[in-house]
């Protein structure tokens, strides 16, 4: 699979492709879609502080958004067996490899590489031979992740593909797939005139994955950016790094303005191990931050709330995730479910 086949299956992409625009962000746990009546978690209504019990109920969310009629849903769900190593779910993951919306399958795709489910490889040689060319860089990355390096080669290529996406997609996996060789394509992918933020926001995530240290500035731009959802690519790139200067920098957005980015913030703090956060999250309950936000807001506080708890983990959070499975939004279902098995690791 060279050049010339990422872009025959470019020709042949299906309709529902646009779904990869929300789905790239979506993987990056900035926005999340859907609606509804949003329930508001406060300390007064938390039943159920025993997270044992909550295990259970995690799992059954996860189960059931695999099986969900909506696509992102499915791909979130994905993520989280993925992410938090739920192993007995994978053979659910493997049959989405042959799911007929791309988010899915490019999910399932980096499921089975992320776990190095080897069960997963022979669809995986099938997924290469996708019509899309998000899903062929995906299976390209499970491949090498398993082990067959030579995949690699194609998201070298793609990264300088004509299409953005897959350009920003085969970036992201350059530095998930820790290839450092890789590092001076990345920065002249960043730097390529050609290619759009998007693409150059995804490449320095990517360079600091790698732990280029020479990054920190351009990161740094990012979290001065005036647009807070450039911010939040930032304060994650910047988690990235792991260096005392990101941790530092990253305390420093925790006195953003935007409470998405605080709550991001907090939530890549926990990732160092570092509570510094909590009191921003606790915030979110006790000063009932969200009042008066529309439904999607609502919606997007609450993931990104669950997300900072599952990273954190202090006692003073952990209570309130019981409440949180129950909420009606699917997306912070998931989200709760997520934090549930990262605290109970």
């Amino acid at each position: 699979m060279e050049h010339k086949q990422i872009e025959a299956v470019k020709q042949k992409r299906k309709k529902n492709h646009p779904a990869l625009m929300l789905f790239l962000v979506i993987f990056l746990m900035i926005i999340v879609s859907g609606c509804g009546e949003i329930l508001h978690t406060t300390p007064g209504n938390i039943k159920n502080t025993d997270l044992s019990v909550s295990w259970s109920k995690a799992q059954r969310i996860i189960q059931d958004a695999l099986m969900d009629n909506d696509p992102l849903v499915r791909a979130r769900a994905i993520e989280v067996v993925a992410s938090t190593g739920q192993l007995k779910l994978m053979p659910q993951v493997q049959r989405l490899m042959q799911d007929s919306y791309v988010p899915v399958r490019f999910a399932s795709a980096l499921a089975v590489g992320d776990v190095e489910y080897s069960p997963g490889k022979r669809a995986l040689n099938q997924l290469l031979k996708d019509q899309d060319a998000n899903v062929v860089v995906a299976a390209a990355y499970a491949m090498g992740k398993l082990g067959s390096t030579e995949h690699n080669q194609i998201l070298r290529k793609a990264a300088t593909d004509s299409d953005q996406m897959v350009r920003a997609n085969a970036v992201l996996l350059l530095g998930k797939i820790g290839d450092r060789s890789s590092l001076q394509l990345l920065w002249n992918t960043m730097q390529d005139r050609s290619s759009d933020d998007k693409v150059a926001y995804q490449s320095a995530e990517a360079i600091a994955t790698l732990g280029d240290k020479r990054i920190f500035s351009k990161i740094w731009s990012m979290l001065i950016s005036s647009y807070h959802d450039v911010r939040t690519m930032g304060v994650i790139a910047m988690g990235k790094l792991e260096t005392p200067e990101a941790k530092n920098a990253l305390i420093r957005m925790l006195d953003d303005d935007v409470l998405e980015v605080r709550l991001v913030a907090a939530e890549q703090l926990g990732l160092f191990r570092d509570p510094i956060g909590e009191p921003k999250v606790l915030e979110v309950f006790e000063k009932n931050l969200t009042n008066g936000m529309d439904l999607q807001a609502v919606e997007r506080t609450n993931v990104l709330t669950a997300l900072a708890i599952g990273q954190i983990r202090t006692p003073a959070l952990k209570k309130f995730l019981p409440q949180m499975l129950d909420n009606s939004s699917k997306f912070v279902r998931i989200a709760a479910a997520k934090a549930v098995f990262q605290c109970l690791k």
